[in-house]
């Protein structure tokens, strides 16, 4: 009998140096346990084979129920420890003030260990409330920023759903989203990243009627594709006090600023005073645009609304940046308040 556990110890550690799985060799083990039992039950007494096994049927027998009952016990241990190590998944948590879990830490640890970060900038990320206008290509890169970011309440609105011409750029949406609003298209991937935030959608066109929903967030983002939209959000905003962050891209180029009027900022309608005729600024379905573009210009909307609710570095107030793809070209300009705007000196 000897023999045979020293034959089985050889093998295990041989399996174990040549990383032979577990698995596989207690399969080894059990074969050559298996073939010692059959030998000690058909092979005569006094076989040389059967003698040297040592033992008969009962005593291999009962050696093999021994380790299965340990084997049994142990498999039955780890069960229960596994169940026991269980916890449920932690729950998003909204509140004001609600301390991270941590979870939550290990997620944002290379923002707090970033200088101009910190913890009291990540919390004031968890406590930020900042509604983002359009789910297309623009906002399709600020809404999954925000939300790895730890924004805690990210309100999203378009009443569009999402088409297989929206897939090129607008990388928020998959093709099984076809044709669902793109506001729940979005919300389920930002959850999906982290579950640690609120998602409101808003399955509806920007109007007149948002001007209390505007007032319930600490920064607006403009991802719209119309003039309209943007004049009417910016007036929204100046009424309400509220931080704009807008951009605009179209083809090879794009351009983006912080209007803040609580800041004496100009806000976007004392920078562009009147809408463009009809025709003069084609929209991307009219002139096309290049797949990476927004991806881009809605990056930048989201390191600056970052920088923005947390105090981090300098923003665009009153300074628009201009970047050129077709010929990796960046201005920056500054931009003034006009005496005369309707908007926001009237």
């Amino acid at each position: 009998m000897a023999l045979v556990l020293i034959l089985a110890t050889v093998l295990w550690i041989i399996g174990a140096v040549m990383k032979v799985p577990v698995s596989a060799r207690l399969m080894m083990i059990g074969m050559l346990y298996v073939g010692v039992l059959i030998a000690v039950t058909v092979l005569p007494v006094d076989n040389g084979l059967r003698v040297t096994f040592g033992g008969g049927f009962k005593e291999w027998a009962l050696l093999g129920g021994v380790a299965g009952m340990i084997a049994l016990y142990r498999a039955v241990l780890k069960r229960l420890h596994a169940r026991a190590g269980q916890v449920e998944p932690a729950q998003p948590e909204t509140k004001p003030n609600a301390r991270f879990n941590d979870v939550e830490l290990e997620r944002y640890m290379r923002h707090i260990i970033l200088r101009e970060i910190g913890g009291p900038g990540q919390r004031k990320l968890k406590d930020a409330r900042v509604l983002v206008i359009g789910a297309g290509g623009l906002g399709a890169p600020v809404l999954q920023y925000l939300a790895a970011s730890g924004v805690g309440t990210i309100g999203v609105m378009d009443d569009d759903h999402v088409d297989a011409s929206n897939l090129q750029r607008q990388v928020i949406h998959t093709d099984t989203s076809q044709g669902m609003p793109k506001v729940f298209s979005a919300e389920k991937a930002m959850r999906a990243q982290n579950p640690f935030i609120e998602v409101k959608p808003y399955n509806r066109r920007f109007d007149d009627g948002c001007a209390e929903l505007v007032s319930e967030y600490d920064l607006v983002i403009d991802g719209s594709d119309n003039f309209d939209t943007r004049y009417l959000v910016n007036a929204h905003c100046v009424a309400a006090r509220v931080p704009l962050l807008s951009a605009a891209i179209t083809q090879w180029e794009g351009q983006i600023s912080l209007y803040d009027t609580t800041q004496n900022t100009p806000c976007y309608q004392c920078v562009f005073p009147n809408r463009p005729a009809d025709g003069m600024v084609p929209s991307c379905a009219e002139a096309g645009v290049a797949a990476p573009l927004p991806g881009i210009l809605g990056t930048m909307l989201a390191m600056e609304a970052i920088k923005q609710i947390t105090g981090a570095g300098q923003g665009l107030g009153g300074r628009l940046m201009i970047y050129d793809a077709l010929y990796v070209e960046t201005r920056v300009i500054k931009t003034k308040k006009r005496a005369d705007c309707p908007v926001c000196t009237g």
